[in-house]
């Protein structure tokens, strides 16, 4: 996909590894917008004035005898979206993009982000503000240990730091005479006061068994199983992801945009399961669900939410093992419970489990894909007759394609911000248009769109790119060498248990064949109606095997820096492959369905297998699709699919025009209905 392009990926790695949908930022090197130096500055009049904000928070620092607080953004879940109440780096310095990590002391405050938000981060903070261009732990500890005097104490909410983030800035002050300080309340909340947005209250609510593939009490049991079967013998596990608690209990709420996902914890034991959470938005109908009135092994018990760093405390004084997957939990947690009673691993039994869908849950995923395909390919004819007109622009365009996912059955909204990008925007990393900022769609520019859709069956997320008019040779040459490297790893076969990592490349040799690359990653996770960057699937180093059952995105790309970009995005399910010789091998079975743009392929470019590839794909998407669309009586959206999916063949003539085959189509269709 798709934004921040994965709330699923932990804050720990979000610049490394969950911007795998956008290309690397570019570095420009040019000046600040702003000039801090007149009197009275220059500020444009997006800046958000901070004085106030800084001044609060000054006096909780002096409180607490610190020299700097850290404010980065993230919740304390690790989640990739966080709810408006959880934007405090945002509201201490008015910028409001994904990525970035604040610093304030006595004197100074500083943002540290990549390129993709530099302008807006000018344009959004006001002279109080130093913007720093540049990611990562070092060079933020370096400031600080340049600007806070021996002896200073920098102050951290622990649950706003992962274990491994929390260890690599306590290395950073080691040696230093600098302490690093955990500091439960979170002193931006106390500034903030109560103009920071409540905490959502919206019913959480459990899906129909018909949109699940098990029920929780056969999940808590499988993970029991897993327990039981440990080497280390764990007699608790704490879940602090909010996927890994909506997964096993089959629940759903909306705190968090794009991901329907509810403020929670759980911990489990062989005799008991304790969920974390805000017990007044439960109906009686889903307490009773959970069996939330008794207190046996299969009873939910409900305690609240900001209890669980005491309640975990409380256990770990007995004798116990806790078991952890690292890379969600926070140090908020880590800190109360000893050494020698801890059990971790990368990632929770939960979270790998997820991961591995059932038939029941493949064939949920599957069918709200061809539903969102409908909704795609309604979105593209309505293009190709109203962008020649000059009435399109990328906002209004996302907009639509907003609205006709919700009319499909099942919809819960998109499942991130539409990425609608036109010309040399589609080129910009993390680009979204917004209302006041957005650019003409024009038949003369490639059109880049990637967006995705939350249904109660599945989570979707597509990318494709289109030229209405005359590309240059060049475009099509790097449109049909990312369809090739599309197309070479979603028919490669591969021993079963192999990572991701050690495919990715296949998605890249067709570029790299003529010097061209894409700088961001080839692949990741995608749940059932859950995250859209659902971790740990993917093509990155720290993703775990492939295994049967997984359903990953398929997404190269490239991006001519100030001209266009282009992206091809597939979800596709890992499935058994069928081999010569005996063997386990495996190989991916695409489940998006939504055709090309053959005005953009250079069939010439495409070796025989690829070709017998993309019309064997084809066919399936109008034995997928096409029936859909004759039901609903989309009789143009069933033409302009026979006409994109006709087979393709090396120097083969330009199709027929779009009015014959809608008129072909009519009379099959007449036919069909009659």
């Amino acid at each position: 996909m798709a934004q921040a392009h994965w709330g699923c990926c932990p804050w720990l790695v979000f610049l490394c590894a969950c911007a795998w949908s956008h290309p690397k930022p570019i570095h420009l090197g040019r000046e600040d917008v702003r000039n801090c130096t007149t009197n009275p500055p220059y500020l444009p009049i997006t800046a958000v004035n901070t004085t106030a904000r800084l001044t609060a928070l000054r006096q909780q620092i002096q409180a607490w005898n610190l020299s700097a607080y850290i404010i980065p953004d993230t919740d304390a879940h690790m989640s990739e979206y966080i709810g408006l109440h959880d934007e405090r780096r945002a509201w201490i310095s008015g910028f409001t993009g994904t990525a970035g990590t604040a610093v304030v002391t006595m004197i100074k405050a500083a943002v540290w982000t990549d390129s993709r938000y530099w302008t807006q981060a000018e344009r959004q903070m006001d002279c109080n503000w130093e913007l720093h261009k540049e990611v990562g732990i070092t060079p933020l500890a370096t400031w600080i240990l340049n600007e806070i005097p021996a002896g200073g104490r920098v102050g951290i909410d622990p649950f706003l730091f992962s274990v491994d983030s929390w260890k690599a800035y306590d290395l950073k002050f080691q040696g230093s005479n600098r302490q690093l300080v955990s500091i439960v309340t979170n002193l931006v909340d106390l500034a903030w006061g109560s103009q920071r947005p409540p905490v959502p209250s919206q019913p959480i609510y459990a899906l129909p068994e018909a949109f699940t593939g098990s029920t929780w009490q056969e999940k808590v049991s499988s993970i029991r199983s897993h327990m039981k079967n440990h080497t280390m013998a764990p007699t608790a596990l704490l879940l602090s992801a909010l996927d890994e608690t909506a997964w096993l209990f089959n629940l759903r709420s909306n705190d968090i945009p794009y991901n329907p996902f509810f403020y929670s914890y759980t911990m489990l034991t062989d005799s008991s399961i304790r969920l974390f959470v805000n017990k007044s938005r439960f109906s009686p109908e889903t307490l009773q669900y959970l069996n939330s009135n008794c207190t046996g092994p299969m009873c939910v018990q409900l305690e609240d939410y900001s209890q669980v760093r005491d309640s975990v405390q409380a256990y770990a004084l007995g004798d116990v093992r806790i078991w952890i997957g690292t890379t969600y939990t926070t140090y908020g947690l880590y800190e109360v419970i000893p050494q020698d009673k801890l059990v971790t691993s990368t990632y929770s039994p939960v979270m790998e489990a997820k991961a591995v869908k059932n038939s029941k849950e493949q064939a949920l995923l599957k069918a709200s894909h061809v539903r969102d395909a409908v909704a795609v390919i309604r979105y593209l004819v309505w293009l190709e007759k109203n962008v020649p007109k000059g009435t399109v622009d990328e906002f209004s365009g996302a907009e639509l394609l907003d609205e006709l996912r919700r009319k499909e059955d099942f919809s819960s909204g998109p499942s991130f911000e539409t990425i609608s990008a036109s010309g040399l925007n589609a080129a910009l990393a993390h680009y979204s248009p917004t209302k006041e900022l957005h650019r003409k769609l024009s038949s003369d520019e490639m059109y880049l769109v990637d967006s995705g859709g939350q249904y109660w069956d599945g989570t979707t997320d597509i990318t494709r790119t289109v030229h209405w008019g005359t590309p240059t040779a060049f475009q099509k040459e790097a449109y049909t060498r990312v369809l090739m490297g599309n197309i070479d790893l979603s028919r490669l076969v591969f021993p079963a248990a192999m990572q991701g990592r050690m495919v990715e490349a296949f998605a890249r040799k067709a570029l790299w064949d003529v010097g061209l690359n894409y700088g961001h990653g080839t692949g990741h996770g995608i749940g059932n109606f859950l995250c859209v960057h659902e971790w740990p699937v993917g093509f990155q180093s720290n993703n775990i095997a492939m295994a049967k059952g997984m359903f990953t995105s398929i997404e190269p790309g490239y991006y001519h820096d100030g001209e266009f970009g282009i992206r091809l995005e597939d979800v596709a399910l890992v499935v058994e492959a069928k081999t010569k010789y005996p063997g386990t091998y495996l190989t991916f079975e695409v489940v998006s369905f939504v055709p090309y743009d053959r005005n953009l392929i250079d069939v010439s470019l495409l070796s025989p297998e690829q070709l017998q590839y993309l019309n064997h794909y084809y066919q399936n998407i109008r034995e997928q699709v096409g029936p859909v669309l004759q039901r609903r009586q989309l009789l143009e959206e069933f033409a302009w699919l026979q006409q994109h999916t006709e087979p393709l063949a090396a120097g083969a003539p330009r199709h027929r025009s779009w009015a014959s085959v809608w008129a072909a189509c009519t009379l099959a269709l007449l036919s069909w209905t009659s």
